[in-house]
């Protein structure tokens, strides 16, 4: 078949001024004085992409808190190690936050921080000769802190912050349990089974792993009846807390409470399929909103918890 050629000089065009930009001058970013105020960095920041809606989520986070609607943060292991611990309890005891959701990675890390003032062993040089997470203090004192707690109808959370609280662990004021405890904000752990080192001790039960954070996943599903105007965040779990935030919200969907329009963000290094789907898309698909943000934890959650506090006046 023969091709026919388009004619090219019969294509329309319009004028430019009557064209929509989504980017104009006005919206780009700023180059601070000498010694700017943190108010100062912030406003000068672009007001385009990830830049406006970094600045709407400080500003929904100030929104829930002042409406009293929940603020919940869930984070994975990797944020503790690396020392975030204080902003996250500074966020608490100004009563910001309203729940804070760890992994069991996470927990063990805050739990040895308090007891030691140190976490995060070298993996590949133990595990050739199989002392990898065999530290003896760290799965005796946190398996028996656990089966104290269930006897007690204690969910993991508060079964170790209250054991860092009796023991007086020297480091405490670092822990992110043990703040739960002093400022009465729930603190829970998601475990699953075999995939922490404290699974490995000879004092561990199954049956109390299991029941500890089966009564924190109740705890977390208790904490979402808030979130209708409220925010919640994940720091860098890519898979256990967006499965366990899915099913909670679920369950109280499911009892009649309206949880439509609220925020979601993420925060990671990378993008993740899970947190994408089950944190910022399919919950908020009836009237709330997601941002995904890329970027390491050290400095991302640093600029967020600066920011709400000042935005905060704090």
């Amino acid at each position: 078949m023969e091709t026919k050629m388009l004619d090219f000089s019969k294509i329309k065009t319009y004028p430019i001024k009557d064209r929509k930009n989504k980017t104009s001058v006005k919206d780009f970013s700023k180059v601070c004085g000498i010694n700017p105020s943190f108010q100062e960095f912030i406003d000068s920041l672009p007001y385009i992409f990830a830049g406006e809606n970094f600045r709407q989520l400080v500003a929904d986070i100030v929104h829930a808190h002042k409406n009293r609607r929940s603020v919940i943060f869930m984070m994975g292991a990797h944020v503790i190690k690396c020392g975030l611990s204080p902003l996250i309890i500074d966020l608490m005891k100004n009563g910001i936050l309203s729940c804070v959701a760890l992994n069991g990675a996470g927990a063990i890390h805050d739990f040895e921080i308090a007891m030691i003032g140190g976490t995060s062993e070298d993996v590949a040089h133990n595990l050739e000769d199989g002392s990898f997470g065999m530290a003896e203090e760290t799965g005796f004192n946190i398996n028996n802190a656990l089966k104290s707690g269930v006897k007690k109808g204690l969910g993991a959370g508060k079964a170790l912050g209250e054991k860092i609280c009796k023991d007086k662990y020297p480091y405490r004021e670092m822990s992110i349990l043990f703040a739960g405890v002093k400022y009465n904000i729930p603190v829970t752990v998601h475990i699953a089974i075999g995939t922490d080192i404290i699974h490995q001790h000879p004092k561990a039960e199954g049956k109390v792993l299991g029941e500890a954070s089966y009564i924190d996943f109740k705890t977390f599903a208790s904490c979402l009846v808030n979130l209708e105007g409220g925010v919640v965040i994940n720091f860098g779990s890519s898979v256990m807390l967006p499965e366990v935030f899915l099913k909670a919200i679920t369950i109280t969907r499911n009892l009649g409470i309206k949880i439509n329009k609220f925020t979601a963000a993420n925060f990671d290094m990378i993008r993740h399929y899970r947190p994408e789907v089950n944190v910022l898309s399919r919950p908020t698909a009836y009237g709330g909103k997601g941002y995904y943000f890329c970027g390491y934890h050290e400095i991302m959650i640093p600029l967020l918890v600066n920011a709400v506090n000042v935005k905060m006046g704090i």
